[in-house]
C-alpha cells in the first residue's frame, strides 16, 4: 500500500489551473467561473483557465472523451509550471479515464488536486494507487464562484480564504477547522486517523474497480461522506455495502457533510431519515459519528485533505486536521 504523499506546498505567485475534470461549464455560468478565480487569485495565487472550460467544448456530459479529458489532466501533471489543479465543477465522467492517468507524472511531481462531488472519485482513486493526498474540497464555478458569494456572510468568506490558503501554503497542522452551521452527535465519542471519503455513490463505485481502495487505507480511519439527490434508502443500501466488505468494521470514526435533496422514507406510517438509516447499519459498531458537517453540495466546503489524520469529536462537536495536507519542497 502506497505511503501518504503530500504535494509540495504552494507559494504565492504559483500558478494554478482550472480545469474541467468531469463536467463541461455551461451557458451562462461564465461570471460564476470569473467570481471563482477571483477567489484564487486572492489567495496569492496566479490562475490560468484551460480552454477545456468551455461551454463549446463537450461530449455528452463531459467536458471531452475520457482520452482527452486524461490528456488534459496528465498534460498539466507533467508541466513543471503547473503547481495546483482546481475542477471547475463535477459531473459524472471521472469514471471513464481513471485507467488513462500518468500515475507517475504524480509520483515524480505530486501537486494539490481541488474539488468535490464526482472529483473525489479521482482523489479515491489516486490515493489508492499513489498516495498522494487529495483535497476534498469547493470547486471553482459552482463551489469558490457561487456558494462562496451566496453566503452573503463576507466575515466567514474571509474565514475560508484564509483557511484554504494556510491548508495549501503552510507545512503545519491546520487544527481545527471553523463551523459555520451546528453540527450535530449521532453518536458520541471521538477517534483520530487518516481522513479517507468524498461522495458515498462514488466510494461505493470506485471499490468494484481495480482503483479500490485496498480495505488497510480503512484501519483506524475517519470515514468521512455525503450524498446528493438520493432517497435514504440507497444511502442504506450503500452503507450496508461498505458494511459487507469489511469497510465499516475498521473505520475508527465517521464524519457526515450536509445532505442536498436526500429523501427520507416515509410510508405504511413508518419514517426513516438519515440519521436513522446511519446508525441502523452501524448497529453495534461503538464509532463516534459527528453529522451536518460543513461540506457537500449545499455550502461551503471545508478542505478535507484525504491521508491526512484528523480528530472527531463528536462530544464537542469539533474537527481537527493534525497534520500538514502539503510538504515543504
Amino acid at each position: 500500500m502506497p505511503v501518504t504523499l503530500r504535494p509540495r506546498a504552494l507559494r504565492s505567485g504559483d500558478l494554478v489551473v482550472v480545469t474541467a475534470l468531469s463536467g463541461q461549464l455551461e451557458p451562462g455560468e461564465e461570471p460564476l467561473l470569473a467570481r471563482g478565480v477571483a477567489i484564487l487569485e486572492r489567495m496569492g495565487f496566479r490562475v490560468r483557465v484551460s480552454p477545456m472550460v468551455d461551454p463549446a467544448q463537450n461530449r455528452w456530459w463531459a467536458s471531452g472523451t475520457p482520452a482527452e479529458q486524461a490528456a488534459e489532466l496528465n498534460g498539466l501533471l507533467r508541466d513543471a509550471e503547473v503547481r495546483a489543479i482546481v475542477a471547475h465543477t463535477g459531473g459524472q465522467a471521472t469514471i471513464g479515464y481513471l485507467d488513462l492517468i500518468d500515475l507517475n507524472a504524480i509520483l515524480a511531481d505530486p501537486k494539490p488536486i481541488l474539488g468535490y462531488s464526482d472529483i473525489s472519485l479521482l482523489h479515491m482513486a489516486l490515493h489508492a494507487k499513489t498516495g498522494l493526498v487529495g483535497f476534498h474540497s469547493d470547486i471553482a464555478t459552482h463551489g469558490f464562484g457561487s456558494d462562496w458569494y451566496t453566503l452573503g456572510d463576507k466575515a466567514r468568506r474571509s474565514e475560508l480564504v484564509d483557511l484554504y490558503t494556510r491548508v495549501l501554503t503552510k507545512a503545519e497542522a491546520p487544527g481545527a477547522l471553523p463551523a459555520m452551521g451546528a453540527w450535530e452527535t449521532w453518536r458520541p465519542g471521538h477517534a483520530r486517523g487518516p481522513l479517507v471519503g468524498g461522495l458515498l455513490n462514488r466510494l461505493v463505485q470506485l471499490q468494484a474497480t481495480p482503483f479500490a481502495l485496498a480495505a488497510e487505507r480503512f484501519d483506524g480511519a475517519v470515514l468521512f461522506w455525503e450524498e446528493v439527490q438520493r432517497p435514504v434508502s440507497r444511502i442504506w443500501g450503500d452503507l450496508h455495502t461498505l458494511r459487507l466488505s469489511g469497510v465499516l468494521d475498521r473505520i475508527a470514526g465517521m464524519v457526515v457533510g450536509i445532505p442536498t435533496e436526500v429523501t427520507p422514507y416515509e410510508g405504511g406510517g413508518d419514517r426513516a431519515g438519515l440519521r436513522d438509516v446511519v446508525l441502523d447499519v452501524l448497529a453495534r459498531r461503538d464509532v463516534p459519528v459527528l453529522a451536518q458537517v460543513d461540506f457537500g453540495h449545499t455550502s461551503p466546503n471545508l478542505p478535507l485533505p484525504l491521508g491526512v489524520r484528523a480528530h472527531v469529536d463528536a462530544d464537542n462537536q469539533t474537527l481537527s486536521l493534525l497534520d500538514s495536507a502539503v510538504a515543504n519542497a
